[in-house]
């Protein structure tokens, strides 16, 4: 299972959602991959010292005498491998402009390493540029994670286009395994309604679980943690470990 998480929106909860279901999954003993494929790097840095990255997935992608096998870090979680960013893959898409293989070259370079790595979660960036798209060509499935905000469907449509377009072609096979709503108040009556208005837009394809707000869920990264090491007892850490109960069920 490959899972992108994936909104061309930012601050929607997409890195709080890659590190913490990438966590859950090796909490229930499967090796797993972390993949930060957003040049900001902050899901490296939620589990790895950036000053020791020296190779990244920019290196991994772009160089043909370096792969995945090359820049793989273990975090401090065991069954947990983090494929460390740098700000350098921001160049990516400059090279890769007119290569053949532009859309294929994550997937061509995940390969080799798919049997080490069960269950692979990748980080995209919040553009739907070629690194989205190169995510969404490699994935077998789609996670989308959409604030729970006034804009909260902002946007939404031409995620939908873009996922519409790789299936044509270069993935048939990729699904959308869901939609997680991110950063709930509810106490809020706004929110409540948000809430009614994504359920009308995706009906079954949004889980049941919705991650709250919560400060704890800010914090943990600062400390090169996940939730489930940082604040065990918490309702973040009991709410993202349903979701990945969730989309184990639905993979």
């Amino acid at each position: 299972m490959i899972v992108a998480i994936a909104n061309q929106k930012g601050g929607v909860g997409k890195t709080t959602t890659a590190i913490n279901l990438a966590a859950a999954l090796s909490l229930r003993g499967k090796r797993t991959l972390l993949v930060d494929l957003d040049p900001q790097a902050n899901s490296t840095m939620s589990y790895l010292d950036v000053r020791t990255v020296t190779r990244s997935v920019y290196d991994a992608i772009a160089d043909a005498d370096c792969g995945f096998a090359d820049i793989i870090q273990p975090s401090s979680q065991p069954n947990l491998w983090v494929a460390p960013s740098r700000i350098a893959l921001a160049k990516l898409e400059g090279k890769l402009v007119g290569e053949l293989d532009a859309h294929f070259r994550l997937k061509d370079r995940l390969e080799p390493i798919r049997a080490d790595y069960p269950h692979i979660v990748i980080d995209c960036p919040p553009t739907l540029g070629l690194l989205t798209v190169n995510a969404l060509v490699a994935a077998t499935h789609l996670l989308i994670p959409i604030q729970s905000s006034y804009f909260a469907l902002e946007g939404t449509d031409d995620l939908l286009e873009t996922i519409e377009k790789v299936r044509a072609r270069a993935n048939p096979t990729l699904r959308i395994l869901g939609v997680v709503i991110t950063m709930h108040d509810k106490r809020t009556s706004l929110a409540r309604d948000i809430r009614a208005q994504i359920d009308k837009v995706f009906g079954s394809k949004v889980f049941r679980t919705v991650i709250t707000k919560s400060v704890r869920l800010e914090e943990s990264p600062a400390y090169k943690e996940s939730i489930f090491s940082f604040a065990p007892e918490s309702s973040g850490a009991a709410e993202y470990y349903r979701l990945c109960e969730e989309v184990m069920d639905r993979a």
